[in-house]
């Protein structure tokens, strides 16, 4: 790897700063879907493990292995490097799994082969002057209870069982000892979204994880998410060296079915103790500019009270339906940001036509083929991103009722009773259900076909979605035109 042209990034009180002391705004989007695949990005049901299977199931292991080899080949190349620095972009959130560095049937052996995808992303962005931050975004038992960290439940397990949490250490002492030397790397972020639900051991882990990185790698950015999936922070106490606190921010307009904005709604993460549908009207709140930042600046209490860098670590919007009013909501959250100083990334680069700023072309062979499931899986509403519950009133509605007069005060984890109907009945039940006509939407094709679908995926085969692409853009000139520039 060559990293004469760059120089370790650090933290300076607020700010990010560069060798000479010069602030620097990360600009950034999340190569999300990838190493680590979630159903609303790349259109398949339920959770990764469960594509691989279907897949297989299907085509047999040598066929199966080929199909998820040419997805990675095919979905971030050079040319994707080029195309994010031509809008500014200077760094690249890399979520990733720890399966591509260690089996579940050997634990604690690193699999060093599992790094060249790693290391193909990080030289190619350096090659662009970008910047990575090593998102592991999956661990083994699962750190919060959703699908985009492999998770088939609706239970965490990583926090139940030490020999899981063991295993993330030595994973990532084995990440810092390559890494270490390669400015490249902004940083580390440890563990995407931790959700422990008694919030008692999340903070002690932390300690060990940063101590054990530290004994390696002194010189990286430790980039750390609160609890309750990156909003919760007050456990962290003092803040840390050389490490930034990062907020994920989601307001509710962005996430909620049948949204408007500016508008009055009310919001899929209800915290209503229970009592269902029937707290709906009192839990309903007016969102507009003034809103958002009062969500942000929650969000962000912690980062301003010790006087740490903010940097959002997602944001998005897969609502309103109304493309303008969704366009709004991000623009009113660049704004804030900006008034805040606040580094960003956008969640995320490619998809199957939600939210991010490239889409697969609607008449490429991939999106052809999975037609069928997608078209299901929106009318089912199985993906929580991009699923509208509403439709499935019919199936949730008796449930809610049932629940709401036998079991009044029940207000599960994190969001309540409402959300976790919606998780164990359309997210895993009517998901998982879905998993096998997936499978089979492959079945008969072979090493040339394949290849020839998985190419949709490539930059070539997208097409942008002009008006998010030039709102980015015209953030980060309007910022710091010299943003994306590296400094030496």
């Amino acid at each position: 790897m060559s990293i004469s042209n760059a120089s370790f990034l650090q933290v300076s009180g607020s700010n990010i700063v560069d060798s000479s002391g010069t602030p620097v705004t990360l600009f950034g989007i999340g190569v999300a879907g990838w190493l680590n695949m979630e159903n609303w990005i790349t259109g398949f049901p339920a959770y990764e493990e469960g594509q691989r299977a279907a897949v297989g199931q299907v085509l047999g292991p040598g066929l199966r292995d080929f199909f998820f080899d040419r997805f990675l080949e095919h979905f971030f190349t050079a040319d994707d490097a080029a195309y994010l620095a031509s809008l500014g972009i200077n760094m690249v959130r890399l979520p990733f799994s720890y399966k591509y560095l260690e089996s579940d049937d050997a634990p604690f052996e690193i699999n060093e082969n599992g790094f060249r995808y790693l290391d193909r992303v990080i030289d190619l962005c350096g090659a662009q002057g970008i910047r990575t931050v090593l998102d592991l975004h999956t661990v083994p038992g699962w750190q919060h209870q959703d699908w985009h960290c492999d998770n088939p439940t609706h239970t965490s397990q990583f926090w139940v069982h030490r020999t899981f949490q063991d295993r993330v250490v030595n994973l990532w002492q084995a990440i810092a000892a390559r890494y270490r030397n390669n400015p490249w790397v902004a940083g580390y972020n440890p563990i995407n979204e931790p959700a422990d639900p008694s919030a008692e051991k999340v903070g002690p882990f932390y300690e060990r994880l940063v101590a054990a990185i530290r004994e390696i790698d002194q010189d990286h950015i430790l980039f750390l998410d609160g609890n309750r999936y990156a909003l919760d922070f007050d456990f962290f106490g003092e803040p840390l060296p050389n490490t930034v606190y990062c907020p994920h921010d989601y307001p509710a307009p962005g996430y909620t079915p049948g949204s408007r904005y500016p508008g009055k709604h009310r919001p899929i993460h209800v915290l209503d103790a229970g009592r269902g549908l029937a707290a709906a009207a009192e839990n309903e709140a007016y969102w507009d500019r003034a809103e958002v930042e009062r969500s942000f600046l929650h969000r962000t209490t912690y980062m301003r009270e010790t006087g740490t860098p903010i940097v959002v670590g997602e944001f998005n919007a897969v609502w309103p339906d109304v493309e303008e009013e969704r366009l709004r909501l991000l623009g009113d959250q660049l704004d804030v940001f900006r008034k805040y100083n606040a580094s960003w990334t956008y969640w995320s680069y490619k998809d199957v036509g939600f939210a991010a700023p490239l889409r697969l072309a609607a008449n490429g062979p991939y999106l052809e083929r999975i037609r069928p499931i997608l078209d299901k899986k929106a009318r089912l509403a199985v993906d929580l991103w991009g699923g509208d519950r509403r439709k499935m009133g019919h199936v949730l509605g008796p449930i809610h009722q049932a629940l709401a007069q036998e079991c009044p005060d029940w207000n599960p984890y994190p969001w309540g009773s409402e959300f976790m109907v919606c998780r164990l009945v359309l997210q895993i039940l009517f998901s998982e259900a879905l998993l096998p006509q997936f499978g089979e939407l492959f079945r008969g094709m072979g090493e040339d076909d394949i290849d020839q679908m998985m190419q949709s995926f490539r930059l070539e085969n997208c097409q942008p979605w002009q008006p998010l692409v030039d709102l980015l853009r015209r953030d980060i000139a309007t910022r710091s035109p010299q943003s994306a520039a590296v400094t030496a």
